[in-house]
């Protein structure tokens, strides 16, 4: 598992002040780079210099507590299922302070070379990442 904390800031909750849904999938985003820290020149570099990406496929997301402005959110990020050109992410959502899971969000990736646009076989560094994390 890896670990992504990051404060809710203003401009991402709703009239109803609580986080607007469409901003789990931008926390998502942000602990799946994080995730992928541990390559050379991190998630950067995989897309701009080596022209490989991991696009999303599916995301499915489940809310069961709202996060309000000034939580401190903390996302467990794991590999749920890998395959040879595919993984699925899943990031849990907590509210720090009291450990309440506030979301539970699926991803699916696939390898693409970017300038293709096509599927590839897993680079075998990212493999390892995914493979370090399964659950």
């Amino acid at each position: 598992m890896i670990v992504y904390e990051r404060p809710v800031r203003f401009e991402e909750v709703d009239a109803a002040r609580i986080v607007f849904f469409g901003r789990y999938l931008y926390y998502a985003h942000e602990a799946m780079e994080h995730f992928f820290a541990g390559l050379d020149g991190g998630y950067p570099r995989l897309i701009t210099e080596r022209g490989v990406g991991l696009p999303a496929v599916d995301v499915r997301s489940e809310f069961s507590a709202p996060l309000r402005y000034g939580d401190r959110l903390r996302i467990e990020t794991t590999t749920a299922k890998l395959g040879n050109r595919s993984a699925v992410l899943r990031y849990r959502m907590r509210a720090e302070a009291s450990g309440q899971v506030c979301a539970t969000v699926l991803h699916t990736v696939v390898a693409t070379d970017l300038a293709a646009m096509r599927s590839i076989d897993m680079p075998s560094d990212v493999r390892a990442i995914f493979e370090a994390h399964l659950e």
